[in-house]
């Protein structure tokens, strides 16, 4: 307790302070870097390990090690967290190289939460032993998901359920926060959770409030296909209201020609939610396109109602032509048309939807329904501008996540392109609160003891960055390429990036949350 609260008053006194006094000798010590805590202004110094934990930080330590990393002209920060992503299938993976997670770990990520959008599993417990058989590369924490609770007990039906059917969902929720989910995640805009009303949402959601959960959700319309990109706001508030739990909104965003430009007033709406008790955040990715499916960009909700079998008959059904192509039409419009929709999978890989059409000699929704009657294809649509991507990352209380899905360079570079782009090119943000909001801020507001922050007793997550290279690689065209400038990464104290490149070890960690006591009895 002395050697903690010694180190931890020499790294309040900064820079100011001369050499510390000896120390025991450290498995591994970043010398000479740039150090960013998580909370404290930076200072060059230095960042001593030992096992999985940090054991000091601060200038000019005086500890011997076993291995020394010369972190000149570098940046040390703590491992960034990326609180929504689509990689629990590369986390499960047969190949120990995918489950290393290099997209992550070339940018400096190494924690991640996985089920979101509703797609978390409900067998939680299962999910969370994965490292002790298949050892992976981050760290990770996951949500039980209402997408795959009501297609188990309703599927793909277009009705609310049942009282007996409410009570089995509940009874999911339950199970999978009892089994440590760190919360509840949504993703209203996709059916089958598209089918719930609010009231669904809300039971739900307080299953998990009980037990000290999150609720996540991609919003219900983040542009004008339904009810509209601030009723979907509106929503999420409530819940938050009514539950009393914390709400997070993933990948926040003003999408489509029909409402950008709405970011000020979708700010002072959360913010005014904020100022009246209601805990709620955001968290953005840096990028002007989304990352769907042709079905999610086009389909209308109606049509979707039963599942895959039930459109492909919609499609064959001549009377529901006129209606379906009218609306499949609009909400291309909605995206900004044919030219804004890039397929990033299959036969036109590459291609934007006006040019598929081209090259089939039709038009852009007969093209797009011959697609879908294949494959309902990955898809990068671009419909978002950069006063709106500006607006929203200002805001204290909005973090840094990737939504990490195949076809879409966010995977390979979204942290790097933050830096990049909204640090250095157009100074939105300063480097600091890229760090934190990238770190610090999210372990901070989801729980996560330990993690995010560069502190005697935290777990030893840690990246080093040259930040005169420290770039995205990835491309519309080759999303895959990975990200430049990383030096070093640790995850729990083992290094996992030596001089650029992966170590090969996976020290990544599951992290289940621990549930309200007595609640789960």
């Amino acid at each position: 307790m002395k050697l903690h609260l010694a180190l931890t008053a020499a790294l309040l006194a900064g820079c100011s302070l001369g050499a510390a006094p000896a120390q025991p000798g450290a498995d591994l010590l970043i010398r000479g870097g740039t150090v960013y805590t998580g909370d404290d202004a930076p200072f060059t110094g230095d960042v001593a390990i030992k096992g999985d934990r940090i054991v000091a930080v601060g200038p000019h330590l005086a500890m011997a090690a076993t291995r020394t990393v010369d972190a000149s002209g570098m940046i040390v920060a703590p491992g960034f967290i990326d609180p929504h992503t689509h990689a629990g299938d590369w986390l499960a993976s047969p190949n120990p190289k995918t489950r290393l997670i290099p997209a992550f770990l070339l940018q400096g990520v190494t924690t991640a939460f996985i089920g979101n959008d509703g797609g978390g599993s409900t067998d939680v417990a299962g999910v969370l032993a994965t490292p002790k058989v298949k050892p992976v590369g981050i760290n990770f924490a996951t949500y039980v998901g209402f997408g795959t609770i009501r297609g188990q007990v309703i599927g793909g039906a277009n009705r609310a359920p049942t009282p007996a059917e409410l009570d089995r969902e509940k009874a999911l929720v339950k199970k999978g926060m009892c089994e440590g989910a760190i919360g509840f995640s949504t993703g209203l805009f996709y059916a089958p959770q598209s089918f719930s009303k609010t009231d669904e949402v809300i039971a739900l959601s307080a299953e998990a409030a009980k037990r000290g959960g999150y609720y996540d959700s991609h919003i219900r319309d983040e542009s004008s296909y339904t009810v509209g990109l601030m009723a979907a706001i509106d929503e999420a508030i409530a819940i938050g209201r009514a539950t009393g739990m914390p709400i997070h909104i993933s990948h926040i965003k003003a999408l489509g020609v029909d409402v950008q430009g709405l970011a000020p007033a979708i700010i002072a709406k959360i913010g005014a939610a904020r100022s009246s008790g209601v805990n709620i955040t955001a968290s953005q990715y840096p990028w002007s396109a989304s990352g769907t499916s042709l079905v999610a960009s086009l389909v209308p909700l109606w049509a979707q109602d039963g599942g895959t079998a039930a459109l492909i008959k919609r499609f064959d059904t001549p009377a529901l032509q006129p209606k379906l192509r009218a609306d499949m039409a609009e909400n291309m419009r909605k995206r900004g048309g044919p030219a804004t929709l890039l397929v990033t999978e299959g036969q036109y890989r590459g291609k934007y939807l006006s040019q598929i059409a081209a090259a089939m000699k039709t038009d852009p929704i007969s093209a797009a329904i011959a697609l879908i009657r294949l494959h309902d294809s990955a898809t990068v649509s671009f419909n978002m501008s950069e006063a709106d991507i500006a607006a929203f990352m200002k805001q204290p209380w909005v973090m840094t996540d990737s939504d990490a899905s195949g076809g879409h360079p966010r995977v390979w570079g979204t942290f790097a392109r933050k830096y990049a782009k909204y640090v250095v090119a157009d100074k939105v943000i300063t480097l600091r609160e890229f760090i934190e909001r990238s770190s610090s801020v999210t372990a901070k507001w989801f729980g996560l003891t330990g993690r995010g922050e560069l502190k005697p007793g935290a777990f030893a997550d840690v990246v080093v960055f040259d930040p005169r290279t420290y770039a995205a690689r990835a491309t519309y065209e080759q999303p895959t390429l990975p990200a430049a400038g990383v030096r070093t990464v640790i995850v729990n104290g083992v290094v996992a990036v030596d001089n650029g490149a992966l170590t090969g070890k996976a020290a990544g960690r599951a992290l289940p949350h621990a549930p309200t006591p007595g609640t789960c009895s």
